[in-house]
């Protein structure tokens, strides 16, 4: 008996080590400035989650965030290849809008799983910006999406702060 917990519990671990993506690949980055010109960046190998809860994501992005909540708290964050457990897992996706080769619009979809309103803080890298700028964020409803659009062509957002709204 002592030896079939210890398998199940290998096999457990195993299969949810498997599906876990800690890190993104190195990759450029491309993105449409004015219809001739593009902003290149090298993007290299890196954590999705800078520090614990604070998730950096880039143009492109489509990431299964699975979390475990205690309590009314959001205890931990982990982006997934897979979401296998859909009442716990966040979908996020970021990308560019062009028309042609123009730069239109930046949007951030986020999909909230919970029965609860979900809230986090956002900051931005935008081009031609040396320095990061917070922007506001609106609470997303239990069990639905949420869509936030920006003119600015942003490099990266930096998500943190994740919480219920009380």
């Amino acid at each position: 008996m002592k030896n079939l917990l210890l398998i199940t519990f290998f096999l457990h671990s195993l299969c949810n080590a498997q599906n876990a993506r800690p890190e993104r690949e190195a990759f450029i980055l491309k993105l449409a400035v004015d219809g001739e010109q593009y902003y290149n960046m090298e993007v290299n190998k890196a954590p999705y989650f800078i520090k614990e809860k604070i998730l950096q994501i880039y143009p492109g992005d489509q990431l299964f965030i699975e979390t475990e909540i205690k309590g009314d708290t959001i205890f931990s964050m982990k982006v997934v290849a897979e979401n296998k457990f859909p009442k716990k897992t966040i979908i996020l996706n970021f990308a560019q809008e062009i028309d042609g080769r123009a730069h239109q619009q930046m949007m951030l979809s986020v999909t909230n799983p919970f029965d609860k309103s979900l809230i986090y803080d956002a900051a931005m890298y935008r081009v031609g910006k040396d320095s990061r700028s917070k922007t506001s964020i609106i609470p997303i409803r239990p069990g639905l999406i949420n869509f936030e659009t920006w003119a600015d062509i942003i490099i990266t957002l930096v998500l943190e702060n994740w919480r219920f709204e009380i």
